[in-house]
Order: structure tokens, then sequence, then C-alpha cells
């Protein structure tokens, strides 16, 4: 089995500070699943933040930040709260185990494994994480155009803002309007207007195109593209890109004042997330962008002083 089959098969994080347990785990499970390791709480935390495993195996009792601190920390973030944890420990009262589901632990194995229950519960948890996944995606999707929706733009820039903040980097928002929408649903129909927003959605997707990019519907013909670890600069070329693209795509307008074909207006921001800042100082300045580019004509863009 090749190594991305083991990755769609499930990544799984081994937490333990003993090197031998670890050794245990990844011989049963390492057929399987791509399999990762760390030796302590802080290493756990950089691997989940970074790697986003789909079950993590974490031992309850070791030094410095024991399983019960990591889950914590786990929970607490939001890039990490959903991915499911089992406690693998020599713990093995009731009330250890109770604790631990209390905590919010997805099962509880005891100590010494027995590699066939281990198989067992990892598929398990595993399962039931892709059905919860599968859920959360249909909730955070436009139903329309099959990019993200609000809900999803609001979580993952909060979740971003964190992450940049942390490292100190830039952080790119572009906010597109489509520009007389209205009046193309007068002219052509709503039927054509949806079809039109979906090839407007494919187009900004195909646009932003990184992993870390989120194409969101903002509003009814206003999308918002967020572009972390991007500057100002990097987020003019998409913008750029993306207005090329439209008018390749020559989609008729022929009740629009501005143009024949449909046009958009965008407004760009940039920032370094600072402490005593928020996300909604971004979203404010390419909002403020945005009507800059409207009130200018239309069919172009405008970036945020600052």
């Amino acid at each position: 089995m090749s190594w991305t089959d083991l990755a769609l098969n499930g990544r799984i994080l081994v937490v333990d500070d003993a090197m031998e347990n670890i050794q245990i785990l990844h011989a049963a499970l390492q057929d399987e699943h791509e399999v990762l390791f760390a030796l302590d709480g802080a290493r756990a935390l950089e691997l989940a933040r970074a790697q986003r495993p789909d079950l993590i195996l974490l031992d309850a009792v070791m030094p410095d930040m024991d399983g019960h601190r990591v889950l914590a920390a786990l929970r607490a973030e939001t890039s990490t709260r959903d991915i499911p944890v089992i406690f693998v420990t020599a713990l093995s009262s009731p009330e250890d185990e109770t604790g631990a589901l209390d905590a919010g632990a997805a099962d509880f194995i005891s100590k010494p494994v027995n590699a066939a229950v281990v198989r067992a519960r990892v598929r398990t948890q595993l399962t039931v994480k892709r059905q919860a996944d599968a859920l959360r995606a249909l909730t955070l999707t436009d139903s329309l155009t099959g990019v993200a929706n609000r809900r999803a733009f609001s979580q993952r820039i909060e979740s971003e803002w964190r992450r940049c903040n942390r490292a100190q980097l830039p952080m790119s928002l572009i906010l597109a309007d489509i520009d007389h929408f209205k009046m193309y649903n007068d002219r052509y129909g709503h039927q054509a207007g949806d079809a039109c927003l979906e090839q407007v959605a494919r187009a900004m997707a195909r646009t932003a195109g990184r992993a870390q990019d989120l194409v969101a519907r903002y509003g009814g013909e206003e999308f918002a593209i967020l572009l972390p670890q991007l500057d100002i600069a990097g987020a003019e070329r998409v913008t750029l890109r993306l207005l090329a693209e439209l008018a390749a795509m020559a989609i008729p307008h022929a009740a629009s004042p501005t143009c024949p074909v449909l046009t958009a207006s965008m407004g760009i921001a940039a920032v370094v997330p600072a402490a005593g800042q928020t996300s909604a100082a971004l979203i404010r300045a390419a909002d403020a962008a945005l009507y800059e580019a409207k009130a200018a004509g239309r069919n172009g863009y405008r970036v945020a002083a600052g």
C-alpha cells in the first residue's frame, strides 16, 4: 500500500513518552494508516495543528503536560477541536475511564494493548469522524454554488487570524460583488442568475487555488476570498487573474450600464494580525475598498489604505 493510500485510510498521531509504546502502536497500525508520533504533549499539539490527523492515540500519564492537559488544549482550538482522541493508558480503573470520557475522549484503551483491539477501535473512530466530517461539510457549504457559505467563512477567518497572528504572517481578503446582478436577473431570469453565480464561483475557486485559500459566498451576489499567508501584492495578483478570468468567460449582460458582459467589482485588504486587532477590521477595510471600486465605475478593484 502506497503512502498516499495510507493517508487516505487515516492519519494517526500516537502520543506517548515511551518509545517502546509508540513502536507497539506503530506496528499495529502501519499496514493500514499513516502514523505520526510525538514523545511529549507540546510536540503533539504542534503536529496536531500542522498535520491535522484524523485520530490521536494519547497517553494519559506523561511528564510536563499530561494527556488531560493535551486534550483540553486540543478542544480549545478551532482547528483541532474536532479531532477524536483515544486515551491509551496504564490507568485502568472505572474512574479513570469515566474521567477520560467526561473530558472529551472518544474512547479508552488500557495498556498493555491488544493489536486487534486497537485496530478495531481505530477503524470505528475513523468511521464516526468521516460521517461527522461529511455532515459538517453540508452545513458549511453553499448549496447553490458549492463553495463555502457565510458560516464557514466566519469560522475560517477566525482560525486563520489566530494562526497568522502566532506566526506573524500576512493575511489578505478580497470582497467581490457582481456588477448590476439584479439587472441580470431581471433580464435573463433567476435560473440564469443561479447558473451565473455557479460559473463565477467556479472561476474564483480556480483563481484562488492554494490549499489554504477559501472562496465563500458572502451574500446574494457577493463573494469573499480569504488568502492566508499572502500579502497585498499577492492578493492583487489573484484579483487581476480573476478579472481576466471573468473577461474571458464573456457571460453576456446586455442590461449592464457598465459592460455588455458580466463584470465584478472588488476590494482588497491585507494585514499582519497583531494583539488587540480582530478580523472584523480586515473585513471592514476590504468592504470600504469594494465601495470605492463601485464608486469609481465598477469592473475593477481598489486596495484598502494602510
